[in-house]
């Protein structure tokens, strides 16, 4: 295995995990522990783990710079994704206004919707394109689509947006912290989650249990302003400090 690809699957690991052991690393990838040991330091010295006595542990809050594509998001964490998505769909009534939000959850979340007769809003193409074929009612936000994301964005979307009064809304986010709240890193979807949140009753944040304790460049709500739907959460202050439910 090449030393790139090696590395890459160490900090997958870790961020599965939390923390992970030098013996653990070279059993898995079949390398001395010296290997380990070096593969550690490296990363230690690019910012991306924290290197312990005998192994190495994932950062306490991770700093996100760059943001996977609609393909990548939808390869990543999907068992958990799928029960986040299934205990999501299921809060939804017939008689509910909903905000959908772009994203590889609320897609998934799409599949599993089974009142119908809701109204539903969307600034994802995928999303509403599913949803019409299940027969409900869907309706588009205008503005700017963003190609990475497959979103609509910008001053006109988050315009027509404030217009409206939910009875709730299900919003993706790239990282979930005590102190920064929630956070994306492109600021015109910042813009529009936030309003997204300030427009519904309920607002429902969707995250596997990788979002924990990761900052991205913008914070669109703060950390009481949703109910976060997880798979897990074994962050015990953030636990204390929002109200999330766990699905797995």
């Amino acid at each position: 295995m090449l030393t790139q690809e090696r590395r890459r699957k160490i900090l997958d690991l870790l961020e599965e995990q939390g923390s992970v052991t030098v013996a653990r690393l070279s059993e898995e990838f079949n390398s001395s522990e010296s290997t380990i040991r070096r593969d550690l330091v490296a990363l230690s010295q690019l910012g991306k783990l924290n290197k312990v006595h005998g192994g190495a542990t994932v950062l306490s809050q991770q700093f996100l710079k760059n943001e996977d594509t609609v393909e990548e998001k939808s390869l990543k964490y999907v068992d958990e994704k799928v029960a986040v998505a299934k205990y999501a769909a299921s809060q939804i009534s017939d008689d509910d206004f909903v905000f959908i939000d772009a994203g590889s959850t609320t897609y998934l979340m799409t599949k599993y919707i089974k009142s119908t007769k809701a109204t539903f809003v969307t600034n994802g193409i995928a999303h509403a394109k599913k949803l019409a074929r299940k027969g409900c009612k869907v309706y588009v936000l205008g503005g700017q689509l963003k190609d990475t994301t497959e979103a609509i964005i910008g001053l006109v979307a988050a315009s027509n947006l404030q217009k409206y009064n939910f009875s709730k809304a299900f919003i993706g986010t790239n990282g979930i912290s005590e102190k920064q709240g929630f956070t994306t890193p492109d600021t015109d979807e910042a813009m529009l989650k936030a309003v997204a949140v300030e427009r519904s009753f309920v607002a429902y944040i969707l995250a596997d249990h990788s979002k924990f304790n990761k900052v991205s460049a913008v914070t669109f709500a703060p950390l009481d302003a949703g109910c976060i739907v997880c798979d897990r959460c074994d962050d015990e202050t953030l636990k204390q400090k929002s109200v999330i439910k766990e699905v797995v």
